[in-house]
């Protein structure tokens, strides 16, 4: 074996040294991951589930009252189940149509110069910090509703979903975005040769062919509203009611657990029933989470 066979047996040995060692570094990484998550999991249910042997299931998730301090105990969660779902889904319905007109106006109507700065733009707007975008929920949003809405106090459910859909436009506007762009120009071309224009092109060929990735954007994007805990904490005005209007004071689940913790006693009946609550978080979070593969499944399917 001359020298340069040597010297390419070597670099293929190191090659495949170093791609089973980065391949064992993954595997490591991700069972860590999946590992803590699962603690997490059973550290939930283990501080969780004493709970019931006091408070029945039924009691709790349907009770409409939420007492943990009186002298009569009541751990209903039904208003923060309640609340959750609206603040969810109307930040969802602010959201969504805004991030997908984003999406589509960068990838398929913006010129590059325009993409270059907008694109990034978004993505520094997605990692401003939640406390920023409560405070200024506080002092600038709740204010406006008081003036201009006659409401009693400008901290409620439609200023914590408001200041929600802020949070999430840039999140399901630069994966949309992605998923738009990744389409083959093939696909486009096409298209056009069928005598389409841009539009049609658009609503016909491009949307459908990256359903996928907006599906999981959308998905990912309500998870995040509905695991919010600073936002809703600031601006949703605490009251732990059934909402009958959009300016009325609300208690989400995750505003609930940050507010009260701290004061529950660690072991007692309101300690067991924060943890209850963030079982029901991890349930709902979970399940939105299988929706997304479900659907992103699904559209590759279809491509496929």
């Amino acid at each position: 074996m001359t020298n340069e066979n040597k010297k390419i047996e070597t670099r293929k040995t190191n090659s495949l040294f170093f791609d089973v060692l980065i391949e064992k570094f993954f595997l490591i990484v991700g069972l860590t991951s999946l590992f803590i998550l699962f603690t997490i999991m059973v550290f939930l249910i283990k501080e969780g589930i004493p709970l019931f042997k006091t408070v029945g299931v039924s009691d709790f998730i349907f009770g409409k009252e939420w007492y943990p301090t009186s002298d009569n105990p009541r751990f209903g969660i039904f208003p923060l189940i309640l609340s959750s779902l609206y603040i969810t889904i109307i930040a969802s319905l602010i959201a969504i149509p805004l991030s997908l007109s984003v999406a589509i106006y960068i990838s398929e109507l913006a010129g590059s110069t325009v993409k270059e700065i907008v694109k990034p733009l978004i993505e520094i707007i997605a990692s401003i910090p939640s406390v920023i975008i409560g405070f200024f929920g506080m002092v600038v949003v709740a204010p406006f509703l008081i003036e201009h809405f006659d409401v009693d106090s400008g901290l409620n459910l439609f200023n914590a979903s408001l200041m929600l859909s802020f949070m999430v436009i840039p999140t399901i506007a630069s994966i949309s975005e992605d998923a738009i762009s990744s389409v083959p120009m093939s696909l486009k071309e096409a298209s056009y040769a069928l005598g389409a224009n841009r539009w049609e092109t658009i609503i016909h060929i491009v949307i459908p062919a990256s359903l996928s990735g907006i599906w999981t954007a959308i998905i990912l994007g309500i998870s995040r509203i509905i695991g919010e805990t600073m936002i809703v904490l600031m601006v949703a005005g605490g009251a732990t009611i059934i909402p009958s209007s959009l300016f009325d004071p609300v208690r989400p689940l995750t505003s609930n657990i940050a507010a009260e913790m701290a004061e529950a006693a660690v072991g007692g009946v309101h300690y067991r029933a924060l943890f209850a609550i963030g079982i029901m978080l991890f349930i709902l979070t979970f399940i939105f989470n299988l929706i997304a593969d479900y659907l992103s499944n699904k559209y590759k399917f279809k491509m496929n």
